[in-house]
């Protein structure tokens, strides 16, 4: 049990013994107590003054006392400021707990709750190879995936290739048109850029064709309708769905070339997934659903054959499910997709890590999974994350400005070598220690930047500003790292000697141990919110504590052999601390550089 837990059950007790107060643990607010004031944690008292009809000054007085009292071998003192009680724990407390943290392999890992989770991530479209905004999504899900192993789901990762549609016809045919028979090997070009080339070609073309007809006399929309290359096209998506049979083997080429490439930039990154759907195989899911929606009248048919939902009495609009063809729409995907899941895996909870773009979209297909009572719709949540841009604006793949994922990941590896070699102290590194320490410096320097910001939140992504290795950033906890194991490689930490609590803990030795103790806690919070930038933020501060500490105090010519054991252990566990969290965000440390 975390301090933080314990200390809310002693007060809901102690308000029960002092004035039948009710009160249950949640509800008792418990923050640390801010560092101008003394004390290790503080109890907000306001919203028991009512009930109690005593002023919050009275109630502090009264509870830290009966506290100081009854619970001696936790808490030491009290004082009351303006409505907070801040409460100080006995040193003995803080010893313990870092004793204890040795014996438990497992500290920061909780127990099997038995529940299953479903992140659904990465959701590419094989038409162009993975970019920048695919990194945020890629390592948000991820990392959401490892938080929530961490404290204790059984996770299941997914994702769901967009593989089929107007977009990947685009690609044949500027293929067709422009490629003379080239592939990836005989240009040397990784499979997905080579696939995304004639996408941003067919963009190119179709722009000259337009500008041809409206010069002809035709109006823009009517050019746009009439260019050849997309009325071409527009024939290949017809062709591709009556499976003729040298389209499908265009498709099935290109894609391959697309999936090596897309495989390529996983390993380079560390993403993985325990099963990938292909909406060529899943885009006709759902169809069953509309007939099932059409009987129990949660849907209604137009004349012209179309069937809808009316969600207007929720708040949103009417939404077509079936075309008035017979064909399904996205939406009606979905709603299939998120039934076969549920009937694969039984998950409890469905998070879809797609970005706010897609609010509306998510909400819809809820809400109809609600009213078609679907086993899966309770469970669905949407992940909705914040737009990544560079300092000079948005990104369009069609126009080809887009940033590449593997570009990105190169330029960030080479800016992690210029700096390494700056800071000059990787001499006695072979080549191949050296280009490890680069990927893992590049690597760590991308994911914590792109992950340290509330993912609801937009954000813009500077190359430069994530390597430095000074501030709120990768590198600079990962030097940290090193520099804490250089320390343990001079002197041995021994993890089941005793430690002493006969010197009273300082200020900065105790501040360092009350972070370390939270980290459970952190990771807890960072599973419910969804939110791993709760877990970059705490390591952050971790690191901050420590080299404060250890700017102000000598670990290994400590003042006394107490001291020196003590901060050693300090050192170790900080170090562990450090290197699983940053794990949790899909991010190595290094063990010197």
């Amino acid at each position: 049990m975390s301090i933080s837990a314990e200390l809310k059950g002693i007060v809901s007790g102690a308000l029960k013994s002092l004035y039948d107060l009710n009160v249950l643990n949640e509800e008792v607010l418990v923050n640390e107590t801010k560092p101008e004031f003394e004390g290790d944690y503080t109890i907000v008292l306001f919203s028991y003054t009512k009930p109690v009809r005593k002023s919050p000054e009275v109630i502090g007085q009264e509870l830290g006392q009966y506290l100081v009292d009854n619970h001696q071998q936790l808490i030491t003192g009290f004082n009351v400021i303006k409505g907070f009680l801040n409460l100080s724990i006995v040193d003995a407390y803080w010893i313990g707990f870092l004793q204890n943290s040795f014996a438990n392999n497992a500290f920061g890992k909780e127990e099997k709750l038995n529940k299953k989770v479903m992140v659904e991530y990465s959701s590419p479209n094989t038409n162009k190879p993975l970019h920048l905004g695919h990194l945020r999504n890629n390592f948000l899900g991820w990392s959401i995936g490892a938080v929530l192993e961490s404290v204790g789901y059984d996770v299941v990762k997914t994702c769901i290739v967009n593989d089929r549609g107007v977009h990947i016809c685009k690609s044949m045919i500027a293929w067709q048109l422009f490629g003379n028979g080239a592939t990836p090997a005989s240009t040397n070009t990784k499979g997905d850029r080579f696939v995304g080339d004639y996408y941003v070609k067919f963009n190119d073309e179709f722009k000259v064709q337009v500008k041809e007809l409206v010069a002809a006399g035709k109006t823009n929309d009517e050019a746009e309708k009439e260019a050849p290359i997309m009325k071409a096209t527009q024939q290949m998506l017809v062709d591709w769905e009556a499976g003729k049979p040298e389209v499908m083997e265009l498709w099935k080429t290109m894609n391959g070339w697309v999936y090596e490439g897309f495989d390529a930039t996983y390993n380079k990154i560390g993403s993985d997934f325990h099963k990938t759907y292909y909406e060529s195989n899943t885009y006709l899911l759902g169809k069953d659903l509309v007939e099932t929606g059409l009987a129990k009248k949660v849907f209604y048919q137009k004349e012209d054959g179309s069937v809808w939902i009316d969600l207007t009495a929720d708040g949103l609009d009417e939404k077509l499910v079936r075309r008035k063809d017979g064909t399904s729409v996205y939406m009606t995907q979905d709603i299939g997709l998120a039934e076969q899941k549920q009937k694969e895996f039984g998950a409890e909870k469905s998070i879809y890590v797609v970005g706010d773009e897609q609010n509306y979209h998510f909400k819809v297909l809820k809400l109809i999974c609600e009213k078609l009572q679907l086993p899966s719709a309770e469970g669905i949540y949407h992940l909705s994350y914040g737009m990544v841009e560079l300092p000079t604006g948005k990104m369009k793949s069609r126009e080809g400005t887009v940033v590449d994922a593997d570009d990105l990941v190169d330029e960030m590896i080479a800016i992690a070598a210029q700096k390494t070699e700056e800071l000059g102290k990787v001499k006695d590194f072979t080549t191949e220690e050296l280009e490890r320490l680069h990927n893992i410096i590049g690597l760590g320097a991308l994911k914590f930047f792109l992950l340290r910001v509330d993912p609801k939140k937009k954000m813009i992504f500077n190359p430069e500003e994530s390597i430095d290795f000074h501030g709120f950033t990768g590198p600079f906890i990962q030097y940290t790292h090193a520099r804490i194991k250089s320390i343990l490689r001079k002197f041995e930490v021994v993890g089941n000697e005793a430690l002493n609590a006969s010197e009273p803990l300082l200020p900065l030795e105790k501040q360092l141990i009350i972070h370390l103790e939270q980290y459970n806690t952190i990771l807890k919070d960072a599973a419910t919110e969804l939110d791993p930038s709760k877990v970059a933020l705490y390591v952050y501060n971790l690191v901050k504590i420590f080299n404060s500490l250890y700017a102000e105090h000598s670990f290994g010519n400590a003042e006394s052999e107490e001291k020196k054991t003590l901060r050693l252990r300090l050192a170790q566990l900080t170090a562990n601390v450090i290197k699983t969290g940053m794990n949790m965000l899909g991010i190595e440390v290094p063990e010197r550089m």
